[in-house]
């Protein structure tokens, strides 16, 4: 039987002259496999291992043949790829720098989605410009140091915002009222995960983010650092002060600090903002539990007004306060437009007097102090006075609630709420343009706190579950569930100095501060 002759460029005038002898060969071989039947071609293999004249032999044709079908193999899919590439780019109507921009404006986790799809989509997803914003949240954890550590360096020198960490459920929405501290030990339902379902898994999970994972902003001389503006941290367990503050110290410029959830000492943190953060203009802090952390300082208070006179809108939730440190803050920043101290225990309100008068408090727009346990409803009833004398004018945003009832004058154990005493009616008369929030119990009905502090002294610190939404006039509605805060026998609000400031007896007069 005669041999079948391969072809060659010059017996075959349509293939180019480029051709080498493996070209040809190939192509002899893959026009033999489409001409012939599967079984001639078994067949013929067959013959060839039984010519070998060893079994060593035998093997090492069937592991030949092994081989080249899978280099064979991987030079389609490479060209199928290719091809399927340079149709998407035909295809595709936006040029490659419009693509990028679009890739831009996607979160982290559906850019990652868009760069799996094909290899013109890859290209375009490394772009550093698609960096530049990281929101690496999620409901449960599961983003670890070295995800965030090759975020960072894609983003390169376009790097200007980090999100990090675990925000609960699907309707919390970051610098909002409602609280976003979570626990591994809350029950957490999110696509059919569930916390008590898999405890196995707490430990592993709730620790893939370490305190190292903000180490990326230091390194290489504070590089990435230098560049960020906004850095959101979200519920990072084993996130501590040390750690907090190193990343702090390589971030300048930055202009936007939220923080909750950490086991961070509250002091610490400001302390470290205002050495190395004077260009902030926001500031948002919360507790991981409520009511315990009293570290706060008057010294810190005032280092951060001369340091960080930028600041716009500040955010203390659920911490221990007492007014005139409060009062510090709040008629310091001269900028400030945003004031939310939200489930803060100490602060009884003897800081709003005569605050919307003068500098410092007389520009704030928005001012939360929901669930402020000390807050006093003789003190809310003089702030609201000077509401309705013409105080506060830029005042849009007033939110007084709290789900115990205010304090009485004399004993903050006695809850209560009184209409005639609070003007609530003719504030919103008088300033219809005030969306006002004052939910309270039902008027008469007392708490009874000692029966409420002697169930929870023991347990852990269960914080607000607030609910909001924006109904169709444009007003804000807020519902809480039952929350408890720690107790002592006082508001913490007595009058005392601190070493190295004169704090001034409050009254109705204006509280100053002077360094000694």
């Amino acid at each position: 039987m005669a041999k079948r002759p391969c072809p060659s460029s010059a017996e075959n005038p349509m293939l180019p002259s480029s051709f080498s002898q493996m070209d040809n060969l190939l192509l002899s071989f893959l026009s033999l496999s489409d001409s012939s039947p599967p079984v001639s071609l078994d067949l013929s293999f067959d013959r060839l291992l039984e010519s070998a004249p060893s079994d060593a032999d035998q093997s090492l044709l069937i592991d030949r043949a092994h081989n080249l079908g899978s280099l064979l193999l991987r030079a389609a899919n490479r060209s199928a790829r290719k091809r399927a590439s340079l149709h998407n780019s035909i295809a595709w109507a936006l040029p490659p720098d419009l693509t990028i921009k679009v890739f831009s404006m996607l979160d982290s986790q559906s850019l990652c989605y868009a760069a799996a799809t094909c290899s013109m989509f890859n290209k375009c997803a490394m772009d550093p410009l698609c960096y530049a914003n990281i929101d690496l949240t999620t409901v449960v954890p599961k983003v670890n140091n070295a995800v965030v550590s090759t975020m960072i360096q894609r983003a390169g020198k376009s790097f200007l915002s980090l999100k990090l960490g675990i925000v609960p459920g699907p309707t919390s929405s970051p610098g909002s009222c409602q609280p976003l501290v979570y626990s591994i030990r809350n029950s957490v339902d999110v696509s059919s995960f569930s916390w008590n379902d898999k405890k196995t898994r707490q430990g592993k999970e709730s620790s893939i983010l370490t305190r190292s994972c903000l180490y990326p902003l230091s390194g290489d001389n504070g590089a990435a650092g230098t560049l960020l503006r906004r850095l959101h941290l979200y519920n990072i367990e084993r996130m501590d002060n040390a750690s907090l503050c190193v990343a702090l110290a390589a971030c300048p410029s930055l202009l936007d600090l939220e923080i909750v959830g950490l086991h961070v000492e509250l002091r610490q943190t400001l302390m470290s903002v205002s050495s190395n953060c004077h260009l902030i203009e926001r500031l948002f802090f919360e507790s991981s539990k409520t009511g315990r952390d009293d570290s706060l300082k008057s010294p810190t208070c005032v280092d951060l007004v001369n340091n960080c006179p930028n600041i716009s809108s500040l955010s203390l939730r659920g911490f221990k306060l007492h007014d005139y440190k409060v009062r510090i803050l709040v008629k310091g920043f001269r900028k400030l437009k945003y004031a939310d101290f939200s489930t803060s225990y100490s602060i009884s309100g003897t800081f709003l007097r005569n605050l919307g008068s003068g500098f410092g408090g007389n520009l704030l727009e928005v001012l939360i102090l929901r669930d402020c346990m000390h807050l006093k409803e003789v003190e809310v009833a003089r702030f609201l006075t000077a509401v309705l004398a013409g105080d506060f004018k830029f005042l849009r945003y007033l939110d007084i609630s709290n789900r115990e009832g205010l304090a009485s004058e004399g004993d903050w154990y006695q809850r209560s709420y009184n209409s005639s005493i609070i003007p609530l009616k003719q504030v919103l008369e008088v300033r219809p343009n005030i969306c006002l929030l004052a939910e309270f119990p039902s008027e008469g009905c007392y708490i009874d706190i000692d029966h409420m502090f002697d169930s929870d002294v023991n347990s852990e610190i269960s914080l607000p579950s607030q609910l909001s939404s924006h109904t169709s006039d444009g007003s804000l509605l807020m519902s809480s569930s039952e929350s408890s805060y720690n107790s002592d026998q006082g508001s913490g609000n007595e009058e005392y100095q601190v070493s190295g400031f004169v704090i001034y007896e409050e009254s109705s007069d204006e509280v100053d501060f002077l360094v000694v």
